[in-house]
C-alpha cells in the first residue's frame, strides 16, 4: 500500500519572509536595468534628484522610484499570500528557470551575432560586400552605430525566442565553438599565410562569453572551485548555514556591485560602450566590443537570479526540509 503524499503544510514550514527578499532582489535588479534604460537612452531622470530635492523631482523621477516600490509590494503580497503553497525549494528552482533562460538567450545571441558579423567582415576586408550588398548598404554595415541597431538587436531578440523554446543549455557547442576558431586561425596562418582582425575578435567574443555566461550554470551545479577542507566535514545544515550566509554577504553584495559600478552613470564603464557602440581599432575587424561590455551585465544579473535560488535552496537545506540535490535516495525494499 502506497503512503498517502503529505500536504504542503506538512512538508515545509512557510518561510514567506525569506522569499519575499530573494524575489524582491530579483524583482529590483530588473527594475534597475529598466531604471538605466530610461535613464541613459529615453533620457528620463534618475531617482537620484528625489533623495537630493524631493520638492524639485519631477513625475518621471517619482515614477520610476514607484517601480521599484511595485515590484517589492507586489513581491512580497505574493510570496505571503501563497506560504502555505510554495515551498523555499519551488521558488529556487524557479529562479533557477529564470537564470538559465537569461543565459540560453545570451548564448544563442552571440552564436548568432559570432557568425553574422564575422561573414560580413569577411566579406567587407575581401571586397566582396558591394557585390552583394550593393554600395549604399555596404557603407552603411561599416558603421557600427547602423550594425547594432540593425542587425545585432535583431539577432537578440531571435537568440531569444531560441531560447524560449530550446530548454536545453548548449555550453558544451560554445566551447567546441571557440576551439574551431582558434583552430581556424592557426591553419590559416601557419598554411595559407592570412589572417585577418576578425578572426581573433570572433575567438575573444566567443570566449569571453563562454567564461561568463556559464558562471551561473556552474553555480547552479555547485561546479566553482571551493577550499572545501573545513566544508566538506560540515553537516547538511551546518552547509545550508554557511550557504545561506554567504549567498547573501558575498553573492548578491558582489552582483550589486558589477551592477552598480558598471551602470551607475552615463560614463560608467558598462553604459559608456553601450551608448557609443563601441568598436575596436581595427576597422575591418568585428563590430562587437561594446557587446562585451554588455557580457558583465549579463553575468551580474544571471549570477544574481542565481544567488537568489541557492539562498532558498540553503535556506531549505539549513532547515531540514525534504528534498535538495545533496538528499541520497533511501532505497527501502
Amino acid at each position: 500500500m502506497t503512503a498517502a503524499t503529505p500536504s504542503p503544510s506538512e512538508q515545509f514550514h512557510p518561510a514567506p519572509l525569506l522569499r519575499a527578499f530573494a524575489w524582491s532582489t530579483v524583482g529590483v535588479t530588473f527594475v534597475y536595468l529598466l531604471n538605466c534604460y530610461l535613464s541613459y537612452w529615453q533620457d528620463w531622470p534618475t531617482i537620484l534628484p528625489i533623495f537630493r530635492n524631493a520638492g524639485g523631482a519631477g513625475v518621471l523621477a517619482w515614477l520610476q522610484l514607484l517601480f521599484y516600490v511595485l515590484v517589492i509590494a507586489g513581491a512580497s503580497y505574493w510570496c505571503f499570500s501563497s506560504a502555505a503553497t510554495r515551498s523555499l525549494r519551488d521558488d529556487a528552482e524557479r529562479l533557477t528557470a529564470v537564470a538559465a533562460y537569461i543565459i540560453r538567450a545570451a548564448f544563442w545571441a552571440v552564436l548568432l551575432i559570432g557568425f553574422v558579423d564575422a561573414l560580413i567582415s569577411f566579406l567587407r576586408v575581401e571586397g566582396l560586400l558591394d557585390s552583394i550588398a550593393g554600395h549604399h548598404l555596404t557603407t552603411e554595415l561599416g558603421r557600427a552605430k547602423f550594425r547594432g541597431p540593425y542587425i545585432h538587436i535583431p539577432l537578440v531578440i531571435v537568440g531569444m525566442v531560441i531560447a524560449a523554446v530550446r530548454k536545453d543549455i548548449d555550453f558544451i557547442w560554445l566551447a567546441l565553438l571557440v576551439v574551431v576558431a582558434e583552430l581556424a586561425i592557426v591553419i590559416t596562418r601557419f598554411i595559407f599565410s592570412y589572417e585577418q582582425a576578425f578572426m581573433g575578435d570572433l575567438v575573444r567574443f566567443w570566449y569571453a562569453a563562454l567564461f561568463l555566461f556559464a558562471s551561473a550554470y556552474t553555480l547552479y551545479q555547485d561546479g566553482h572551485v571551493r577550499v572545501d577542507v573545513v566544508y566538506a566535514g560540515f553537516s547538511r545544515r551546518t552547509r545550508g548555514a554557511v550557504n545561506t550566509v554567504g549567498a547573501v554577504v558575498l553573492g548578491l553584495v558582489f552582483c550589486w556591485t558589477i551592477l552598480t559600478m558598471g551602470m551607475w552613470s552615463k560614463s560608467s564603464i558598462l553604459i559608456t560602450p553601450l551608448l557609443g557602440f563601441e568598436v575596436s581599432q581595427s576597422g575591418f575587424g568585428m563590430y562587437i566590443k561594446y557587446l562585451m561590455a554588455s557580457f558583465l551585465a549579463v553575468f551580474g544579473v544571471s549570477m544574481m537570479v542565481q544567488f537568489a535560488a541557492s539562498l532558498l535552496e540553503s535556506a531549505a537545506d539549513f532547515r531540514g526540509e525534504p528534498g535538495g540535490r545533496e538528499i541520497e535516495a533511501e532505497i527501502t525494499h
